[in-house]
């Protein structure tokens, strides 16, 4: 493997699954790193600093985005969220592949900032299926549901602009197709090549 990785942006609407499918893959897939972001949300129930997110004040985060730490940041239902530049440059140099669990805008922008990251929306099964699932673990209002709701749409909309869609209707199935995409990518020849003219006479 070259020594610097690949960089893998996953997205997909509130109550998808993601967060789930993330997690197996990290488990299943050897040298794979993930971007801790950091937010100005209050940790929920289980989240632990520095594993999940790193939990910073909001003044803390505004300092940081002086200073350009951030490879990106976005505001996301009146919270902050920021991947910084050592986070990502720690895992790449490192000769992991790196995984990053973004929205549209934080997406957009790694894909400006590496061209070659490879970009993959999670779709759920249905749009019934999606708000059932946000009603069930929302503690929110009605209008807060429908607020999500409204942000799921405009969010799978821009599914097109990714390169690779799975569609969470299986969530064994879509485990094994994001698996399946970051070990292809890792056989391509531009990858693969440096390691085998080490290994033969070529």
């Amino acid at each position: 493997m070259e020594d610097q990785g690949q960089v893998f942006v996953i997205t997909a609407p509130s109550g998808t699954g993601k967060t789930t499918i993330i997690n197996i893959v990290r488990k299943n897939v050897r040298e794979i790193g993930y971007s801790i972001s950091h937010t100005t949300r209050k940790p929920r129930e289980g989240e632990v600093n520095g594993l999940h997110y790193f939990f910073v004040d909001r003044a803390v985060f505004e300092k940081m985005i002086e200073e350009h730490e951030f490879v990106e940041w976005a505001t996301v239902y009146d919270q902050l969220y920021g991947t910084s530049i050592s986070s990502i440059n720690k895992e790449l140099y490192s000769g992991k592949d790196l995984l990053m669990d973004l929205d549209i805008q934080g997406a957009k922008e790694i894909k400006m900032r590496f061209p070659e990251s490879i970009s993959i929306f999670i779709l759920p099964p249905s749009m019934e299926i999606l708000k059932a699932r946000v009603k069930k673990r929302s503690t929110n209002d009605k209008i807060d549901i429908e607020l999500r709701m409204k942000k799921a749409v405009e969010e799978i909309q821009r599914c097109p602009d990714y390169d690779f869609i799975i569609v969470n209707d299986d969530l064994n199935q879509a485990v094994r197709e994001i698996e399946a995409i970051i070990i292809a990518q890792r056989a391509l020849k531009k990858r693969r090549f440096p390691l085998v003219k080490k290994l033969f006479p070529i």
